[in-house]
This record gives C-alpha cells, sequence and structure tokens, in this order.
C-alpha cells in the first residue's frame, strides 16, 4: 500500500499546477501516489498536466467543489496518510518527507502542517488555524514576516488544507456519513470544520516548521469586495454551518457576547452590501432537521473533555 496518497483538485488551474507537480517531482521521500481531480476547468489545466506522470486524473463534467472532489480522491485510493494539496501549492524538497516523520512520531495526532509562506518567499501565510472566541478562525501568523518566530514544532488547533497531512485512520474515524470533508461545505472554512471535529474526537494536529511550502493565496478579508459572489456566499454560509457541527453549548454561553457582535457585524455587512449573500444567512433553516441529525451524530460520537477543546479559542 502506498504511504502517502497526495490528492490535487484542480479547477481552472493552468496557472499553478505545473510548478504544483514539478515540486513534487523533486521531494526526498517518494513513496507516495500523485491522484488529481479536475472540476470542470474551461482553460489549459488538462493540457498541461498531460505530460506528467499522474496515478490518477478524473475529470468532472461540473465543478463538484473542493470538499465532494476531495472525498471522491480520499475513498478511492488506499494510503496511510492523505496530504490535501492545492495546486496553488509549491513543496519545498522535503516537505512530505518531514510531515510524514513528524505523524510516525506521534500517533495521537490526525495532522500535520509545515510552515506554508506567500510566494515571496519571506512572508508567512499560514502556521495552522488559529480559533478566536467571536468565532472567526485565521491563519496564524498570516502576513507576518518570516523573521523565525514560527521555528518551533508545536501543537496547532488544526492544518490549513492548502497542504495539510491528514492519517487516514484518523479520517476514517471522524467521517460523517462516510465524509471526511463536510460536502455541505462546498468550499472554504471545510478545513476549520475537519479539525474542530478531529478536536472533538480527541485527536491532536501538529506543526512541522522543517516543511517548508509555499502558497498562492487568492482568499483574504482584505479582497473580499474583489471576489467572486459565489465565494463569498459559501464564506457567509460556512460560518454557520462549522459553528452548527461542532459548538458546544457551554462554548456559545461562554463568549455568547463576542460571538452575538461579530454576528452582527457579518449580518449587517451583508444586508447592507453583499446582497448576493443574503440566502446564505438562510441555509441553515433550509435544511434545519438534516442538518440537526449530523450535528447530534457528531457531537454523539465526540469523546474529548470540552474544556480541552474550548481552550483553543482564545
Amino acid at each position: 500500500m502506498t504511504r502517502v496518497a497526495v490528492n490535487i483538485v484542480t479547477f481552472n488551474s493552468a496557472g499553478d499546477i505545473k510548478a504544483c507537480l514539478e515540486s513534487l517531482q523533486q521531494q526526498t521521500f517518494r513513496d507516495f501516489a500523485i491522484h488529481i481531480l479536475d472540476n470542470a476547468s474551461k482553460d489549459d489545466t488538462l493540457k498541461i498536466i498531460e505530460p506528467f506522470e499522474i496515478d490518477y486524473l478524473m475529470r468532472s463534467p461540473v465543478n463538484t467543489g473542493f470538499c465532494k472532489a476531495h472525498n471522491e480522491l480520499a475513498r478511492r485510493f488506499a494510503s496511510e496518510y492523505v496530504l490535501f494539496l492545492n495546486p496553488d501549492t509549491v513543496l519545498k524538497s522535503k516537505f512530505i518527507e518531514e510531515l510524514v516523520t513528524a505523524l510516525d512520531a506521534r500517533p495521537d495526532a490526525a495532522s500535520a502542517c509545515g510552515k506554508l509562506l506567500r510566494m515571496d518567499g519571506m512572508t508567512i501565510d499560514s502556521t495552522g488555524i488559529v480559533m478566536l472566541r467571536e468565532q472567526r478562525h485565521l491563519d496564524r501568523g498570516a502576513g507576518e514576516p518570516d523573521l523565525g518566530q514560527y521555528n518551533r514544532a508545536d501543537d496547532i488547533f488544526g492544518p490549513s488544507c492548502a497542504a495539510a497531512l491528514y492519517r487516514r485512520k484518523a479520517l476514517e474515524d471522524t467521517a460523517v456519513d462516510g465524509q471526511c470533508f463536510d460536502e455541505d461545505f462546498f468550499a472554504y472554512r471545510e478545513d476549520a470544520d475537519l479539525a474542530w471535529r478531529c478536536r472533538l474526537f480527541g485527536w491532536n494536529a501538529i506543526y512541522v516548521p522543517n516543511a517548508v511550502a509555499l502558497h498562492r493565496r487568492r482568499v483574504t478579508p482584505e479582497r473580499r469586495r474583489e471576489l467572486p459572489k459565489l465565494i463569498n456566499y459559501h464564506s457567509v454560509k460556512n460560518r454557520f454551518l462549522l459553528r452548527f457541527n461542532n459548538m458546544s453549548l457551554h462554548l456559545y454561553r461562554r463568549d455568547f457576547w463576542k460571538i452575538t457582535a461579530r454576528d452582527s457585524t457579518v449580518v449587517g455587512y451583508v444586508f447592507l452590501r453583499e446582497w448576493s449573500s443574503i440566502p446564505a444567512l438562510f441555509y441553515l433553516a433550509r435544511h434545519l432537521p438534516r442538518l440537526l441529525r449530523k450535528r447530534n451524530q457528531i457531537q454523539r460520537r465526540a469523546r474529548a473533555n470540552s474544556f480541552e477543546v474550548e481552550k483553543w479559542f482564545s
């Protein structure tokens, strides 16, 4: 069995995928297979992929979203670990080796991430997910110059799935209705949802600073008004889905005023400036019975002490 399944979902990724695949060719760790699912790209993505040795390439006739596509790849191919990899990432040569070595040494950890830098190689993109008490989640260190402040290995809430190595045993343990990524999310914030669920189920996550990669981040808060309407719709919807799936009543009561203040800001912005996202505010209500069954399943199966999870919301 292959130790690492490198799973990539492409969507109009012609400008990025070549550098990503070239970086995989240069990895010091070689026991991996590359699987790509293309979500109906209309550019030259498939033409650029063609010369590379890919173990599996599937083209979807429609854009099924990040979550469904990655779930499909994860189900199809057995492996000890799964590397969820964005096509707009470029891995340094020891990236996979460093993450596999770290997870081998930490059987309590579901996942590991490395130091993601922006494409300039000098600015931090992510060193793991940080959860705030008002229910925002951020990439630790994002936008800071890389001055060595994140050069220490550490436990983190969870990894950014731009480049995250997950233990398959953990993915199978935390899957809900056979889905490691919740397909209601479609895309965006799904990595925070999976990380939170792993925490609820008693799994840890680790940061490995010697595993370095570059990431071309396109979705940032300051660029919100420039982003496609569909991206902003899912961003709003998933903010509430994330909480509905995972939050305990105790955590909600503890941070009620901070959460309510942030919710008021989000709802006010949508009604005043982003009308295309108004339907996102009612997604939970429209699908409540099904989503409630999912939440009940997650909460019933949770094994971690609630205070152990809540300490990550700081």
